[in-house]
């Protein structure tokens, strides 16, 4: 999978990295939005998860558009790499 092969560049590159770039951010929240996901299909009234999964994909969401922004091929290749759909702005 192409999503796999990608996680393990981001792993290794991690060490070297500058771990607060825009990049490594939304990587990590898409790593615990999919941790979270699969919590949630087990236990569906847990209201607490739902609330930080509900967070987590805001602060990504901001990210992302800061990140289109800012530079839209590196949002494109990234949206790309991690299978993230594009939302659609007003």
């Amino acid at each position: 999978m192409v999503k796999n092969s990608f996680i393990s560049v981001i792993s290794q590159k991690e060490n070297t990295e500058n771990r607060g770039s825009v990049e490594f951010q939304v990587f990590t929240f898409t790593t615990k939005i999919s941790s979270l996901t699969s919590h949630l299909e087990l236990h569906k009234k847990d209201s607490s998860s739902q609330r930080g999964l509900r967070k987590i994909l805001g602060k990504r969401q901001r990210l992302l558009a800061y990140l289109s922004k800012k530079n839209r091929e590196r949002y494109k290749e990234l949206t790309a790499e991690l299978d993230i759909r594009e939302k659609k702005t007003r």
